[in-house]
């Protein structure tokens, strides 16, 4: 935690420029703006969860394009 003393002759503003200055160097911001987004680990169900429902749309992906079923392609062409 950052923190100054306003000294007796010191105006708020001058104040508050030192503190401001004291807060860039010291990091804090960078720090925060870092960490604003940041998205939490998903836990290790919600991993497994995710990973077999990616297995089964594969799984199906694979049995219609055997079957010759799959959708027209909408789009650029590969």
């Amino acid at each position: 935690m950052v923190e100054i003393k306003r000294h007796e002759s010191e105006s708020a503003l001058a104040a508050l420029r030192r503190f401001t200055k004291r807060l860039q160097q010291a990091g804090v911001l960078v720090e925060a703006r870092k960490n604003q987004f940041r998205a939490r680990p998903l836990s290790a169900y919600k991993r497994r969860k995710s990973a077999i429902f990616r297995l089964k749309r594969h799984k199906e992906f694979e049995r219609l394009k055997k079957l010759g079923k799959l959708p027209e392609r909408k789009g650029r062409p590969k």
